[in-house]
């Protein structure tokens, strides 16, 4: 669909000064609302510099583990920030390279029913959450201690630092994260769902495949797979996985957020003089496949504002990405639809959606007005396997970050010092 471009100038309130504009006295933090939800599927943890993640979460037949209701209270703010009604993972497609073997694995192979007992020790500092699993392999022992919810170092918040031989104070913070996951089974594979929430707004999505490689899937020719074990007799077969998700944003408590394209174009000037390059901001008004590139991406929008006047947004920032052309959904690397309760798997989508609906998520982008947006991400890894992959098989991360873009001021773990620098304070 064609995007109208504007300037990239973005709104900004009128502020009053003068003798009579005095400031009133701040009003006293309101109780935060407690998640609807009972004891045992509510989060909220308290991070570095105060801030506060709440959210509650449910488990799925066919999707595992959904997020609902997740907010975000930096320090200083009155009230939570609604950032998301719900968030799950919207299917894991495995096609083999040979051709010979598809897999939907959420909608397809028992994903969910395939959650996995998680031992302390992977849960260091936690808790773990016993799961109740529908239609569980074993219908007697329905019940599974399978979600960890802990938190982990992320390294550095921030740094900065003086000048060589300069007397000045280093201002630096390591952070820690709330980190939420499942372990679910798929036949060889064992896939880590990560949800990571950090203090300064930051949310970094995951899932990491591991376990062993198929045994019965040793059957490639050169070209189709890769030798393992010794000489070139047995090649096992390379496969792709596509992973997507899918987000509800409630960005500032309501469904009604705006999607927003940003293109940067670059102008070589003549006689070597530095480049320049120019953005623009399109408003994304209908359903849309997008495709990411090296200056392109994507905000969610909410109605609310920050104290600057400036619009609260997330911004969607995939990570690296093989995308498998094979299928028509999987060749674009984000999808906004219109809110259809019916959608909900990116392919092999189980609900009947009607006698004209297609059941992927590309047939769902029609042209009709975003009112109410879903974000769909997806994210591939082309798999060729390697001797390492024996056994068991090292953790390969695929995954994209939700990253706050003007929902606070100021980085909400500024420290005091630093306070008033906000703007051109020089």
């Amino acid at each position: 669909m064609a995007l109208a471009a504007v300037p990239l100038l973005l709104g900004a309130v009128a502020l009053t000064t003068g003798p009579a504009a005095q400031a009133a006295p701040e009003a006293p933090a309101a109780p935060a609302p407690t998640p609807n939800c009972g004891a045992a599927h509510r989060i909220t943890q308290t991070l570095d510099g105060g801030t506060v993640w709440r959210m509650c979460w449910h488990y799925e037949g066919n999707a595992g583990l959904v997020l609902d209701e997740v907010s975000y209270q930096p320090k200083g703010e009155r009230t939570p920030v609604k950032v998301l009604t719900t968030a799950k993972l919207a299917q894991i497609h495995v096609p083999y390279d040979d051709g010979r073997n598809e897999y939907d694995d959420l909608t397809g192979q028992g994903f969910a029913q395939g959650l996995q007992k998680l031992d302390p020790a992977e849960c260091p500092g936690g808790t773990i959450k016993t799961v109740r699993v529908p239609g569980a392999y074993d219908p007697a022992h329905p019940d599974v201690s399978g979600l960890c919810a802990t938190t982990r170092a992320r390294g550095h918040a921030y740094r900065m630092g003086p000048y060589p031989g300069e007397r000045a104070k280093i201002y630096q913070l390591q952070g820690k994260d709330l980190l939420l996951y499942t372990v679910n089974k798929v036949g060889w594979y064992e896939y880590i769902s990560e949800w990571r929430f950090s203090g300064d707004g930051a949310m970094t999505v995951q899932v990491g495949a591991t376990g062993t490689v198929s045994p019965g899937d040793y059957d490639a020719g050169d070209g189709r797979g890769a030798p393992l074990g010794k000489g070139a007799k047995d090649y096992a077969t390379s496969h792709s996985h596509n992973v997507f998700w899918r987000l509800n944003f409630g960005l500032g408590g309501s469904a009604a957020n705006k999607v927003e394209q940003f293109d940067s174009a670059t102008t070589v000037r003549p006689d070597g003089r530095t480049p320049t390059i120019r953005t623009t901001r399109r408003p994304v008004t209908k359903e849309l496949a997008g495709d990411a590139g090296p200056l392109r991406w994507w905000r969610v929008v909410g109605a609310g504002r920050n104290k600057d006047g400036h619009p609260r947004s997330y911004e969607i920032v995939p990570g690296p990405t093989t995308k498998y052309s094979g299928r028509s959904y999987t060749t674009h690397d984000v999808y906004f639809t219109e809110y259809n309760k019916c959608e909900q798997f990116a392919s092999n989508n189980l609900a009947n959606c009607g006698a004209r609906a297609g059941k992927s998520v590309d047939t769902w982008v029609n042209g009709q007005p975003l009112k109410h947006p879903i974000a769909w991400v997806n994210i591939g890894f082309h798999h060729i396997a390697r001797d390492e992959d024996q056994e068991p098989m090292p953790v390969h991360w695929q995954g994209f970050q939700l990253v706050p873009r003007d929902v606070t001021a100021m980085n909400p773990l500024t420290p005091p010092p630093l306070s008033g620098h906000n703007g051109h304070y020089g």
